[in-house]
């Protein structure tokens, strides 16, 4: 199916985002900042209708406690911006809806399910790529952070909820998007010996400290997302539990009412309250960023990663994938057919 374009706040934050497209990098240098994005101001607990550069913060802090190089500028080019604290953004993963962790056959999105290495996420929604059915979700729920291989199980329930292979095998992995992390083993025979050298003689003086010789990138993800071949289509369902079936697809604009149904918190309702999010999310050590994201308060814990975001009239306009205590972060579901070459 064709994306349906919402124009709801999508012209209004056109100019908002090409000038955060030039300040966005030296906010996210700014030590406390983990995200950035065009919303709507909140003045003493309530939403404006004041279009602002949101940057999301680890926690608020007084000015007194940051360096200069630090603060947030209270305008940038005459647009105001907005300090929001999210806490760490996190990859989710992990605690549940009693409901949505059973093993159900045919199982329906919204479910318990993941690669037998990892603990459970959701499974989202059934996708096809030519005349065969898929399973999507996200790549560090099907594929373990890039670390599966084509032909792994899939388990529903995922392991954590008692998934167990192969009783509870359900599909095997396709295919995922790689994630790039901003932290690389260095490809330069250089420097990595230089680092052997330097940990030789730290051996040699008996310290414990070693050198860890790596490359930084700012290759920027659109999506974590991941398909699996279910091992027999009568063993899922084109529902969405709690919610039914999908009914299309569409790009979800700013201030938009939204639905999930995920693993952990089962059916949230919410709103889009950020898009054009550039974001630095954690997978476990490791911190991957990602642009062009859209993010929402808190309608998602743990657990919850893979499910599918719907818009009022049931359309598909996003993957969850990540998120904190406070907040919600979603790629956007043309980025993922795109990546994945797939359809509803």
């Amino acid at each position: 199916m064709e994306c349906d374009r919402g124009d709801v706040g999508m012209h209004e934050t056109s100019d908002i985002s090409a000038i955060l497209a030039h300040a966005r990098e030296r906010l996210l240098d700014k030590a406390n900042v983990v995200a950035t994005g065009v919303g709507f101001k909140v003045s003493q607990g309530q939403r404006t209708g004041t279009l602002s550069i949101v940057c999301s913060v680890l926690e608020k802090l007084p000015l007194a406690a940051l360096s200069t190089a630090d603060v947030v500028p209270p305008e940038i080019d005459g647009v105001p911006t907005d300090v929001v604290a999210t806490g760490r953004i996190r990859a989710l993963a992990g605690p549940s809806s009693a409901a949505h962790t059973v093993r159900l056959r045919p199982a329906p999105g919204g479910v318990s399910l993941g690669h037998h290495d990892i603990t459970a996420g959701t499974l989202g929604c059934l996708v096809r790529r030519g005349d065969r059915v898929f399973l999507l979700s996200n790549n560090h729920v099907l594929a373990n952070s890039n670390a599966g291989a084509p032909g792994d199980a899939i388990l529903q329930p995922g392991p954590i909820d008692s998934g167990t292979d192969p009783a509870d095998r359900i599909a095997t992995l396709e295919a995922f998007v790689p994630i790039v992390m901003a932290e690389q083993p260095s490809g330069c025979a250089l420097a990595r010996a230089a680092a052997d050298l330097a940990n030789g003689v730290a051996r040699l003086v008996g310290s414990n400290a070693r050198m860890r010789v790596v490359s930084t990138t700012t290759v920027e993800n659109l999506v974590d997302a991941a398909i699996a071949a279910p091992i027999d289509v009568r063993d899922v369902d084109v529902d969405i539990l709690g919610i039914g079936p999908a009914t299309g697809v569409a790009r979800a604009g700013l201030g938009e009412p939204i639905v999930k149904s995920g693993r952990t918190t089962g059916v949230t309702n919410g709103t889009i309250e950020q898009v054009d999010v550039t974001v630095d999310v954690r997978y476990g050590q490791q911190v991957a960023r990602f642009s062009d994201q859209m993010m929402a308060g808190a309608v998602s814990a743990g657990g919850d990663s893979g499910s599918v975001v719907l818009d009022a009239q049931h359309r598909v306009v996003g993957l969850l994938f990540a998120g904190s205590e406070s907040t919600t972060v979603i790629n956007r579901i043309e980025h993922v057919f795109a990546a994945l070459d797939v359809s509803l």
